[in-house]
């Protein structure tokens, strides 16, 4: 259809020029045969003029587009990589060092003491300023009119405790005897014969056992006194602190089950005082 339009303009052109008077310059008229040829010939460029123009050029580029977008995906795909890989030598590189141990303790599986300490005994159900003393071989506490006597075949003790301190009234107690010990205060004097008792304390939050040797410890600054076979193994003492532990409180006295016989060992109160 396009040829065809193109053959009829050519046509219609070249019929006006023939239909126009001659000028001096004018060319010399055409036959048919050269008519035709060189229509065809016309018609043949035009022809090619336009598949040119209609070349898929569009195309072309959008191909040539996309080759490039596929490099450049490769690009960054190795690019990734190169990341990756320095990421894992930056993570073997790195060396983690070994969590550092932290020193043992100097004082091992013991607490630590001051040279006074308060002390809680829960058989007596009160708490002593105590004088911790390396010292002493034993410990003792003071007690006013010790009296031994036999219960059941065995031998206790009975004595007073100024539990609430010397301007209060002393709480009478009794106790069974465990053993008796001598001590000798001075090469000159005689040995002073002691009933020793049984007993649990309480050194803030640590608890422990001892044997106490019952005394008159009324000259004496502190009421209580643990020596070495109390501190041993269990205790460290600095004698430039005190009251390391604070002051124990003492818990709500247990009421007597009259079901449950009461520990031949325990410290009795007998409600004197």
């Amino acid at each position: 259809m396009l040829k065809q339009l193109i053959a009829i303009a050519v046509a219609s052109s070249l019929m006006g020029c023939a239909a126009t008077e001659p000028t001096a310059h004018a060319p010399k008229p055409l036959d048919t045969d050269t008519f035709n040829t060189r229509l065809n010939q016309q018609q043949d460029q035009l022809v090619a003029a336009i598949n040119q123009q209609c070349q898929p050029t569009d195309l072309t580029s959008l191909t040539a587009l996309s080759s490039q977008v596929e490099q450049l995906s490769q690009q960054i795909n190795h690019l990734n990589q190169a990341v990756k890989n320095l990421t894992a030598q930056k993570q073997a590189a790195v060396v983690t060092p070994a969590p550092s141990q932290c020193p043992k303790s100097a004082l091992g599986d013991k607490f630590l003491l001051g040279e006074i300490e308060n002390v809680f005994i829960d058989e007596l159900n009160a708490s002593f300023a105590t004088r911790i003393d390396t010292g002493a071989e034993s410990s003792s506490i003071d007690a006013r009119n010790i009296t031994l006597f036999e219960r059941d075949g065995a031998q206790w003790v009975r004595f007073d405790v100024y539990t609430q301190g010397e301007k209060q009234p002393a709480t009478n107690f009794e106790s069974k005897v465990v053993r008796f010990v001598r001590i000798k205060q001075d090469a000159n004097e005689k040995d002073d014969r002691r009933p020793v008792i049984h007993a649990h304390l309480k050194i803030g939050q640590y608890s422990a056992e001892t044997d106490l040797n019952l005394t008159d410890r009324s000259h004496l600054d502190y009421p209580l006194l643990l020596g070495r076979k109390f501190i041993k193994d269990i205790a460290v003492v600095d004698v430039g602190q005190r009251y390391v532990h604070g002051k124990a409180k003492p818990p709500k006295p247990k009421q007597p089950d009259p079901e449950q016989p009461k520990a031949e060992s325990a410290i009795v109160s007998s409600g004197k005082k």
